[in-house]
């Protein structure tokens, strides 16, 4: 075994001075007495020996392995070799793949190399390292002990690096390095395994190149290329971006769309099979150590569970039928990557704590004998299923029971797996203290599947339970249905297509053949059809209800117009004589719009609506201009204008000589004399009814 630095010094000082102590006894190169005459040794022959046997026993003491333990202890350089074991050029070898990896991933990589772990076991050992040191979440320790043969790497794995590729690192290159004694290349095979696992696959540009140029010279191949090589950009695009900080929004505005929704994609069935089974492990934890010490933990998992939801919904509304524009749709999956990596940051801020209440090595022994308990408990559950099950399927049809038609199956797989998982973490607990973290996976897995195997076989005993709670619901749904169909009867004129399609989905529920083979298909088309007609029933219902206030405000509009105008004619009729044209105007443009309501309203209320205000609003303007017309006539008037300005107002008189001018002089007799003056009306155009005065405002 080699010596350390340290001893390989002190061995080289020891041999000297023995060297040179042996010859102190014989200056100037003469030979002793001792020399001379071998077979007597003399005094000095003796002090020889004694040199020679010290030698020895030094040398003997030096070389043997160090018996002082090496305890765990704060890291000071980055590559420590206590052990002696590395060569300067094998420590700048390690030092630079270490930096490697933190240069390319921000992962700091520690190594030491001991004798042995101070009879620790390598886990705590490395454990208690990293904790005297200060270890962050960016630092990983690899930990070889030497002699003992063991090693450990410790810290949290780095994004981007699975299980199973870490499996494969230490099991294919760091493992053989070790039993190879290649010390210094178990260090750098770690580093660049962990970095090359972080980077992912590249694309192979040399191949595109070649299959380019292949493509270009058979055209038809053009498409193939450019879609594989999209393709591949994706899929490159897409593995950088699931490194990515899900709160950084503007890294992830950098991302084409179709990144982002495959990546939106994964991170809801990561988070949502996070929540599931963190839902199971909750619900183990509560019935163990009771709700009080689990309310943090169910705390998380409720926000995780809200933010999840909400990024669902996101989703869903990016799957539905209504598009959205390249800038909406990258805002909301943004958003929904947001959303989903809170929620799971919800439940890793737990993990430690969750971890440490949850000690499955505790009470391993009692734990393995309480699933033995439920598998026990299970499997004689199994005949009652089975039979439960061979019933639903003779009475009902395939599609009825296809959601448990296998469940009685799949709890018996359950079932087994979970009785060879309770197998190995008892085999796990035999082994050394340090070397039965077997026994945790093994425990959590007989766990789940022990649960699933409960669900399972609940859906068989509850699926009899729904079939009978839908056959007792169904008449109720149906007389429902029966009612709404009256009631749509009387609103087919306000219902629309909407309406139809209700009523031909409630008429199909209420004459479904299927109540007795499928009672709980037939519920749930009855309850959906009834669900839809009543919301086809309301809109009509309020189109009706509009209708029928439309129509009574065009009745009650139409009054007010046709009253209005009546007041504006007569009021004009009664003193033409000093009425104007505008107000003349007004009334006859209401008298053609209370035409026109009148003749809409049967058709078309609301045009009638419209122009029956118009013709009030014109009516009220008629009189107010009429009013004022007469009002300035008045005021030319003389003071005496008894009965004949009356008469005169009122057009009963008209001016004589005005009508004469217009009509060439022809009178038909009138009133006062000669040649002038006033003189009665009569029928005619206006050259025989011509106004008395002009007059309007100014």
């Amino acid at each position: 075994m080699p010596l350390s630095r340290k001893r390989s010094a002190e061995l080289r000082a020891l041999t000297e001075r023995l060297r040179i102590a042996r010859h102190s006894g014989a200056p100037g190169g003469h030979r002793t007495h001792a020399e001379q005459h071998p077979r007597r040794p003399g005094r000095g022959g003796q002090r020889g020996l004694a040199l020679i046997a010290a030698m020895i026993t030094a040398l003997v003491v030096l070389c043997a392995p160090s018996a002082v333990a090496e305890p765990p202890s704060r890291m000071g350089p980055q590559v420590v070799d206590s052990a002696a074991v590395l060569s300067a050029a094998d420590e700048r070898q390690v030092l630079e793949a270490a930096d490697t990896l933190y240069r390319d991933h921000q992962v700091k990589l520690w190594v030491i190399y001991v004798r042995d772990f101070a009879g620790m076991a390598p886990q705590d050992w490395a454990d208690r390292t990293s904790a005297l040191s200060g270890f962050s979440e960016r630092d990983l320790l690899l930990a070889i002990a030497v002699d003992d043969r063991g090693y450990w790497l410790d810290g949290t794995l780095p994004e981007g690096v699975s299980d199973s590729e870490l499996d494969s690192l230490l099991a294919g290159s760091v493992e053989p390095d070790l039993r190879d004694q290649k010390w210094a290349q178990a260090a750098v095979d770690t580093a660049e395994g962990l970095g090359s696992a972080m980077r992912g696959g590249g694309v192979p540009w040399g191949v595109l190149v070649l299959i380019a140029l292949a493509v270009i010279v058979v055209a038809g191949g053009l498409v193939l290329f450019s879609r594989k090589r999209r393709g591949d950009r994706n899929r490159a695009e897409l593995t950088t971006a699931r490194e990515l900080d899900p709160t950084d929004s503007a890294a992830l505005a950098r991302l084409s769309l179709p990144t982002l929704h495959a990546l939106s994609r994964e991170r809801l069935v990561e988070i949502d099979d996070a929540i599931r089974t963190s839902t199971e492990e909750l619900t183990l934890a509560t019935s163990e150590f009771g709700d009080t010490a689990v309310t943090p933990f169910r705390t998380a998992l409720d926000a995780a569970r809200a933010a999840t939801a909400k990024a669902f919904t996101i989703r869903q509304q990016l799957d539905d039928a209504i598009p959205e524009t390249p800038d909406q749709q990258r805002a909301m999956l943004i958003e929904l990557l947001a959303t989903a990596g809170k929620a799971d940051r919800e439940l890793d801020a737990q993990v430690a704590d969750f971890d440490a209440m949850r000690d499955l090595l505790i009470d391993a022994p009692a734990r393995l004998d309480a699933l033995t308990r439920d598998i026990i408990e299970l499997t004689a559950r199994m005949p009652g299923s089975e039979t439960e099950l061979a019933r639903l399927n003779s009475t009902y049809p395939p599609s009825v029971i296809a959601p448990i038609h296998d469940n009685v199956r799949m709890a018996l797989e359950r079932i087994t797996f979970a009785q060879t998982n309770i197998d190995s973490a008892h085999t796990a607990l035999t082994q050394p203290v340090g070397q039965q973290g077997g026994a945790v996976a093994a425990i959590r897995a007989a766990e789940g599947a022990i649960g699933q195997a409960r669900t399972l076989l609940d859906a068989v005993d509850q699926a009899a339970t729904n079939i009978q709670q839908a056959r007792d619901g169904l008449p109720a749904a149906l007389d429902e249905l029966r009612t709404d169909l009256s009631a749509a009867t009387s609103l087919t004129e306000f219902g629309g297509a909407d309406l139809t399609a209700a009523v031909a989905s409630a008429t199909a529920a209420l004459n479904s053949p299927n109540a007795e083979t499928d009672p709980l298909g037939t519920f749930h088309t009855a309850v959906t059809a009834d669900a839809e007609l009543d919301r086809a029933i309301a809109a009509a219902s309020d189109r009706k209800l509009a209708v029928e206030d439309l129509r009574r405000r065009l009745d009650r509009t139409l009054t007010d117009a046709a009253a209005r105008i009546d007041a504006a004619s007569s009021f004009i009729t009664t003193r033409r004589g000093g009425v104007d044209a505008e107000s003349r105007t007004r009334l006859s443009e209401a008298q053609r719009h209370l035409a026109e309501a009148r003749g809409l309203a049967g058709s078309d209320p609301e045009r009638a609506l419209v122009s029956a205000q118009t013709a009030a609003e014109l009516g009220g303007r008629a009189m107010q201009q009429a009013q004022a017309s007469v009002r300035a006539w008045e005021t030319r008037q003389p003071m005496s204008g008894g009965s004949q300005s009356g008469a005169v107002l009122g057009g009963i008189l008209l001016d004589g000589l005005l009508r004469g001018a217009m009509s060439g002089g022809s009178r038909r007799g009138g009133y006062g004399g000669g040649g002038g003056g006033y003189r009665p009306g009569s029928y005619g155009g206006s050259s025989g009814s011509r106004r008395v005065s002009r007059g309007g405002r100014f």
